[in-house]
């Protein structure tokens, strides 16, 4: 919307678009869908060979007689540039808990209360108004979300809809994983920790239950499950 309010004032723009499906709704005058996760437009940080083969596939949106255009970046990051998301991880992993997701929050809830205590109470955990504690039950309900089922969580805030507590839970969900992983392994890189998530339980959960709603053909679901498992 905004590139089409500069184009009117005379200002050529270009748009990285991070969801695919977003830029073809709103049809840019010129955007360049990149397939990183979110916070991530360009690549990884410190990659700039990487970094300027985005900038130019994007420039060459310039030479386009005719729009809107929407192009794809070629390239996922593979290399020393890669970057990890949902669909490239096939394993549930297991962090020393028999492997389901509600055992690995029991397990992980001692480094999250660290990370919180040695942050000064700063979390970003806190969107559903679930309490860390009570992430079990989340779980289950997510679960059964999942599995096609249609259940509602007791503890759903009146004020939230379903389908945004379920993107709140899903928020909430990772959060608590990065937060306490950071605070295990600290000297973690950003690749390993990516990596390491999508490897869980937890995050593979999260990788079915965005492919189950972007199954669905119900818009509002779908729109839903844009960006869960990135």
């Amino acid at each position: 919307m905004l590139a089409r309010v500069f184009e009117e004032a005379g200002l050529v723009t270009i748009t990285l678009a991070l969801i695919k499906e977003h830029a073809e709704r709103v049809n840019p005058p010129r955007a360049l869908f990149v397939p990183f996760p979110f916070g991530y437009s360009l690549g990884r940080t410190n990659e700039p060979e990487f970094q300027h083969r985005v900038i130019s596939a994007a420039f060459e949106l310039l030479k386009s007689d005719t729009v809107p255009v929407l192009a794809e970046f070629p390239e996922n990051g593979e290399g020393s540039a890669r970057l990890i998301q949902a669909s490239a991880v096939h394993s549930s992993g297991i962090i020393g808990t028999n492997g389901t997701a509600a055992d690995e929050v029991t397990a992980l809830r001692t480094f999250y209360e660290r990370w919180v205590e040695s942050n000064k109470g700063r979390t970003a955990v806190g969107l559903s108004k679930v309490p860390p504690r009570r992430f079990r039950g989340m779980i289950r309900f997510l679960e059964g979300y999942s599995r096609g089922e249609t259940p509602d969580y007791q503890e759903r805030p009146a004020d939230i809809p379903l389908l945004h507590f379920i993107r709140y839970c899903v928020d909430d969900l990772k959060a608590f994983y990065y937060e306490a992983r950071i605070e295990q392994r600290p000297e973690a890189s950003e690749d390993d920790l990516h990596r390491w998530f999508w490897d869980t339980a937890g995050g593979k959960l999260i990788a079915d239950l965005a492919a189950n709603m972007n199954a669905s053909d119900d818009s509002a679901i779908k729109g839903v499950a844009f960006g869960l498992a990135r």
